[in-house]
C-alpha cells in the first residue's frame, strides 16, 4: 500500500515539475522573442513630413486617431467634411462631405 502511494506521489510530483518547466519556458520564449522589444530591434525611423491638401479657406475643427486611421474634421464654406487617412502610410482613404439641408 505504501509503495502505491509513493508511486502516485512520484507521478504527481513529476507532472508538477514538467508543468512548471513548461510555464517557465513559455515565459522565457516570450521575453526573448518579443517583436516589440527595443533591445533587439533597430532604432525607429525618423518621422516623415507629409503635407495633406485641404480646400482653400478650410478650418480644422478636430482630429481623431484610432484603428490605424486618422480622421480630420474640416469646415469648408459652412459644410462639414471628414477626411480619412491611413496612419501608417498617410495616404488618403476617404472623403465625406456633410452639407446642410436646404
Amino acid at each position: 500500500m505504501i509503495a502505491r502511494v509513493r508511486r502516485l506521489m512520484l507521478i504527481a510530483s513529476l507532472t508538477t515539475v514538467i508543468a512548471f518547466g513548461a510555464v517557465i519556458a513559455v515565459i522565457g520564449y516570450r521575453v526573448f522573442h518579443w517583436q516589440g522589444s527595443t533591445s533587439a530591434s533597430a532604432p525607429p525611423a525618423p518621422a516623415a513630413y507629409v503635407a495633406a491638401s485641404v480646400p482653400a479657406g478650410a478650418k480644422v475643427l478636430s482630429t481623431a486617431v484610432g484603428d490605424g486611421r486618422i480622421v480630420l474634421t474640416l469646415e469648408v464654406s459652412g459644410a462639414i467634411e471628414l477626411m480619412t487617412f491611413d496612419a501608417q502610410t498617410l495616404k488618403p482613404l476617404g472623403h465625406l462631405r456633410l452639407a446642410p439641408a436646404l
